[in-house]
């Protein structure tokens, strides 16, 4: 604290220090800035005059500037007035006192109208260190204070000089959204200036800045919305409308065209509703914006990209408006207003589908230039799928292909201008869910296309994509299936070309396959000659290792649709080419095995993960698995130590045994009993998500209880072992993750097994030392688990146990009921608030009175200096609310106050945090 008071001092001394230089000004203006933000609580009572007076000279002796400094010293005086309560500034509050400022001093009017001006905007500042209660309570000041500041900023008006600062400074109080009514405003000397001020030569920003802060607010709720505001909207639509022509002005700059664009595309967004009815009003509205639309700056053009997409949702929504009455009268207003719109999708479609061809320079770009050419791309993929659903699919479709046409036409080699045809393809491809399965005008004609189109790298890309894209259509059109030749040609030209057709390429081999299996079955001999062609193949399959799985799992989910012998004769024989590289390996000899590089053997492994995944033959792949028994055996025993290739087992193992289930038999248990024992050396954690999902698929198997009560009880006491602090949570947290997923699970699927073992209590304890690890997913692991505890009355395996839990966790009661207090006062990032207050909800519905005391108890451990008694009292009032049945959401509210009252600043958090001493935890003996 004395630290505080005095770097304000030395900082409030040099700034009326007429010897400092700028630097110093500049440095010492934030640091007060900073100190009146976040550590005013630390200063005694009786410094609020003083800092207060302090700061109104400054602000009087720097209204000329500098710039930056009197702005700091404003958000200093504005931080002021919201930890201060409005009476402390003398009648009226902080904007009366500030009037009477500007009355009393008018050669000071610059430096107060900046104090006007960032008064609302830190209204809603949360680096000011106040309570939520002040902060609501500010606002509502600064509402009942609206008048006054219009008032003041209207008076203003008359100093020419200043009006771009006055507008600045509506703009600002607009925020907050008051209820001025729209008839008042629609006839305000500060809106018809802002308005008026649109047709200047030189285009005010401060003007675009308060009408785009009306369109905003004659739309929102706290306004009254619309119907309420028309007045005001019939003042601002036409002066709006009446810049149409400035968009295609060229004497125009582009941020003025920029600033035009965005109040069209603010109305737009504000009054989508309006415009959906399609009045003639409406549609010129949408032509403006289809004239922002067609502006060659994308970052322009894309302002009307939300409104296209709301007012598609409008015109295609089901729960159509009500006042329209019956069913047949809904339906055809819907019908209507789709066809009012219909040619301005169609022109949309036009406009935007030529903004993703790839530049002249394309192979010059940089990785951000790269990048955001590809988000434009995303951008304007989802506008064609807005114009697809208000269209149809169909129509769009033949609005590209006519695109596509003109482009192929120009696209005879691979030194040809192949850009075009690509664009076309791109975008045809973006529309592919809403294209009928089985159209047969247009699609037919484009698949035709692409093996006339040259195997330019980037094109052969897209053409392969959209080949995926179009999987269903190929199974099920008419003539779909027949092209199956013909793409299949295309997609082994792709996997031979480059790293990016290979990889577009092999997905789309697994979209045909999966969409098509059926058909596919009786060409399975082909299908393998593809794969070995690609994978096996002598350097000519250009993909990645990860792009290879896209055509094991393709050829996985076709041997799905085989009869068992069939089917077990085809996965031995997608197994055998993937073994065969394994075994040779192992026969070279421990040392070889021990010394390979992860990746030599992962590459092999991963495939088995996707062949055990998506054949979907249970007895098949549990036979395979026995076959395959001994390598798996062998790779765990020596490679053990290495944790990417066991994360690359595991998974195998474990979509094995989720396939297989109980068909595993006799292998399950020299699996378990391999990583039980390697678990203890090694400890590495996939071993723990293996076990994982072995009792979700055996734990209620009474034949497999011994077994599997022997593997968690050693599993967990050894884990407990290992995480005995919070640094060891903090080293090792994916051991804390995995573990704690087991352990709900083992709640979840066998109580019996778990909950009366004697490692119950010692993993309750474990858990408690881990609530607060940094660690998102080991933090959120523990939570649920404690959760999972505390609901046990809602499963009914677990209903049986809970004398044995509550002899547990009543002695732990409040300890636990501490740490998760502490942790949603400032032990745990407020991203985990939800997680931390449905666990302590959960202890609450459990525990009833005896919680709430123990939260009673936990929170008066906070000195009133940081939480206030009322503050306390709503959150034990919520929580007992919520316990006893109310919604969970109410409960959120009061948790996100005390957090935020708790996180206020670095001195209180520290207060609360010594308070609640989240890592001592004083557990009672259990007798």
């Amino acid at each position: 604290m004395y630290t505080c008071i005095q770097n304000s001092h030395v900082a409030d001394n040099l700034l009326h220090d007429a010897t400092s230089n700028p630097e110093t000004l500049i440095f010492c203006s934030q640091t007060l800035r900073s100190k009146v933000q976040r550590d005013f609580e630390e200063l005694p009572s009786e410094a609020f005059r003083q800092l207060r007076d302090s700061l109104n000279n400054l602000l009087k002796k720097f209204h000329k500037g500098p710039a930056i400094v009197r702005t700091q010293i404003s958000i200093a005086v504005a931080a002021l007035a919201v930890h201060v309560p409005a009476e402390d500034w003398g009648d009226g509050g902080i904007v009366n006192w500030l009037r009477d400022g500007m009355n009393a001093h008018p050669e000071y009017i610059p430096g107060f109208l900046e104090l006007l001006t960032v008064l609302p905007e830190e209204a809603f500042n949360y680096k000011i260190a106040a309570r939520p209660e002040r902060r609501r309570q500010f606002e509502k000041e600064l509402t009942s204070q609206m008048e006054i500041a219009l008032n003041i900023l209207t008076a203003c008006l008359s100093i020419s000089e200043l009006k771009e600062e006055v507008l600045e400074a509506f703009a600002s109080w607009l925020r907050l959204k008051h209820g001025i009514p729209g008839s008042v405003l629609a006839t305000h000397p500060l809106v018809l200036t802002a308005l008026s001020s649109l047709n200047c030569d030189i285009l005010s920003e401060a003007s675009v800045n308060v009408v785009s802060e009306l369109i905003h607010y004659t739309a929102s709720g706290s306004s009254g919305g619309v119907s309420v505001q028309m007045p005001l909207i019939q003042v601002i639509v036409p002066q709006v409308m009446s810049l149409q022509a400035q968009l295609r002005d060229s004497s125009k700059d582009d941020e003025d065209v920029k600033a035009i664009a965005r109040l069209f595309a603010d109305m737009g967004d504000s009054y989508v509703e309006l415009i959906a009815t399609g009045s003639n009003e409406a549609m010129m509205i949408v032509n403006a914006l289809l004239e922002v639309a067609s502006l060659p700056e994308f970052d322009i053009a894309s302002m009307t990209f939300n409104f296209w997409h709301n007012l598609q949702v409008i015109l295609t929504k089901r729960n159509f408006d009500i006042s329209f009455g019956d069913e047949a009268s809904i339906e055809a207003e819907r019908n209507r207003r789709l066809q009012v719109f219909r040619q301005s999708y169609e022109s949309l479609v036009s406009l935007v589908s030529s903004r993703v061809q790839y530049p002249d320079d394309y192979q010059n770009l940089s990785y951000e230039d790269l990048k955001e050419f590809k988000q434009t791309r995303y951008a304007v993929a989802d506008v064609l799928t807005d114009a697809a659903s208000v269209l149809g699919g169909d129509t769009t479709l033949q609005i590209l292909y006519m695109k596509l046409v003109e482009a192929v036409s120009s696209c005879r080699n691979e030194q040809s201008e192949w850009r075009p045809a690509e664009a076309a393809l791109f975008c045809i491809r973006a529309i592919s869910n809403y294209v009928s399965v089985v159209e047969a005008n247009v699609m037919p004609q484009v698949m035709d296309l692409l093996s006339k189109l040259p195997h330019q790298p980037q094109l052969l890309q897209t053409v392969c994509l959209i080949v995926g894209a179009y999987s269903k259509w190929l199974d099920a059109a008419p003539s779909g299936f027949s092209k199956l030749p013909l793409v299949i040609d295309i997609l082994m030209s792709g996997m031979r070309t480059s790293e990016d057709s290979a990889a577009a390429a092999a997905l789309a081999f697994r979209h045909i396959c999966d969409d098509c299996r059926k058909k596919l079955c009786a060409y399975c001999k082909q299908l393998f000659h593809i794969y070995y062609t690609a994978v096996n193949g002598e350097g000519s399959f250009k993909g990645s290792a990860e792009d290879s799985l896209h055509l094991v799992e393709a050829l996985s989910m076709v041997i799905t649709e085989l009869p068992p012998e069939p089917a077990k004769d085809a996965l031995e024989e997608l197994c055998s080419s993937v073994v065969t590289p394994l075994q040779e390996v192992i026969n070279q000899g421990p040392e070889v095995l021990e010394k390979k590089h992860a990746r030599e053997l992962t590459v092999y492994i991963d495939r088995f993960a996707y062949v055990f995944r998506y054949v979907n033959h249970p007895g098949a792949v549990a036979d395979a698995v026995h076959r395959l028994w001994p390598i798996f055996k062998a790779i765990f025993d020596l490679r053990a130590w290495d944790m990417r290739t066991m994360e690359s087992l595991c998974r195998a193992c474990k979509y094995a045994v989720r396939t297989s289930g109980r068909f595993m038999g006799i292998t399950i248990g020299a699996m378990l009993e391999e990583i039980q024992g390697l678990y203890q050396q090694h400890h590495q954690p996939c071993f723990l998500y293996l076990s994982s999902e072995v009792i979700k698929i055996f734990g209620s198997d009474p034949s497999c209880a011994s077994y599997l009560k022997n593997m968690i009880e050693a599993l967990f006491k050894h884990t407990t072992c290992l995480l005995t602090s919070i640094k060891e949570f903090t080293r090792r947290p994916d051991i804390g993750d995995d573990c704690f997923l087991l352990a709900s699970r083992c709640i979840r699927y066998c109580p019996q097994l778990f909950i009366p073992s004697s490692i119950f209590p010692a993993l309750v304890d474990c858990a408690m030392i881990g609530i607060t690890v940094q660690h998102r997913e080991a933090s959120n692991s523990i939570l649920t688990f404690l959760s999972d505890i505390f609901d046990l009355a809602k499963s009914s395996k677990g209903e049986q146990f809970l004398s044995i839990r509550d002899s547990v966790i009543i002695p732990r009661g409040a300890t636990i009921t501490r740490i998760l207090v502490a942790a949603l006062t400032g032990a745990l990032p407020s991203s985990r608030l939800e997680t931390v207050a449905y666990a302590l909800l959960a202890l609450t519905r459990a525990y009833g009175m005896q919680a709430l005391e123990w939260a009673k108890e936990s929170v008066s451990l906070i000195p009133l200096a940081a939480v206030k008694e009322v503050e306390r009292i709503r959150f034990l009032q919520a929580l007992s609310d919520a316990a006893t049945g109310a919604d969970v959401n109410v409960l959120m509210i009061p948790v996100e106050e005390l957090s935020d009252v708790c996180r206020r600043n670095r001195t209180v958090q520290e207060i609360v945090q010594g308070a609640l001493k989240p890592l001592e935890l004083n557990l009672v003996p259990v007798p």
